[in-house]
């Protein structure tokens, strides 16, 4: 976690001092002690002004937010990687490969996401979503992270839709990424994007979005 202080508040340089005579010099000794309390001062306003009321809001932790505007289909019964195509914010966190939420400091991590999934079948099916995390290199399945969902069928001739979002916190260490994952027993659920509309006017649907924020340096870490 690092310090947004240069555009925000101004960090003091410490002191140049200099070296004392051999000799006691009043103006020396005076001097000195002058710029060691204007030195204080200003490292007193400044942790005032960190630690005080709001002063979260110069603190610059990791993030990231990503949205994908396209329509998203999956072969029946297979592991299929969510993707993104588009960057809203990025500190830190950065999507690779369309699919790698992947984070350049180490840490505890709070990913929420969300998924608009659409079903043309008559038939209610059932989605699973999981996430994965690199693990030297390969992507592996986390332990627990499963999620089953009900998409409920067309009626009317007007597809079912249902918007998911969950959210995790998962540990992981510098440069390594983690994925969402789904499956779906029917090819007629898709993870569909859609324009914008009228009557009311509205604005457009992100496929899937997700956002990735620092919580917490690892309990190893000792900076």
């Amino acid at each position: 976690m690092a310090l947004n202080l240069d555009q925000q508040i101004t960090q003091p340089a410490p002191p140049n001092l200099g070296a004392p005579d051999v000799a006691y010099d009043q103006g020396f000794f005076s001097q000195s002690f002058g710029s060691l309390k204007a030195y204080f001062a200003k490292l007193t306003a400044l942790f005032a002004a960190l630690f005080g009321p709001r002063g979260g809001r110069w603190i610059n932790v990791p993030y990231g937010a990503f949205e994908d505007t396209t329509d998203q289909t999956a072969t029946a019964n297979t592991a299929t990687v969510m993707t993104f195509n588009t960057t809203d914010f990025s500190n830190g966190v950065t999507v690779v490969s369309n699919s790698k939420m992947t984070v350049a400091h180490a840490g505890i991590y709070n990913l929420q996401f969300s998924v608009q999934f659409d079903n043309s079948d008559t038939q209610e099916h059932d989605v699973t979503i999981w996430l994965r995390k690199d693990a030297s290199g390969a992507g592996v399945d986390i332990a627990g992270s499963a999620g089953l969902v009900g998409i409920p069928s067309s009626h009317g001739g007007i597809s079912g839709h249902i918007i998911v979002g969950w959210n995790y916190f998962i540990t992981l260490n510098a440069n390594e990424f983690v994925e969402i994952w789904w499956s779906t027993p029917s090819t007629q659920v898709t993870i569909q994007a859609y324009a914008a509309g009228t009557s009311p006017t509205r604005p457009s649907t992100a496929s899937v979005v997700a956002t990735m924020t620092f919580v917490s340096n690892l309990s190893t870490e000792t900076a």
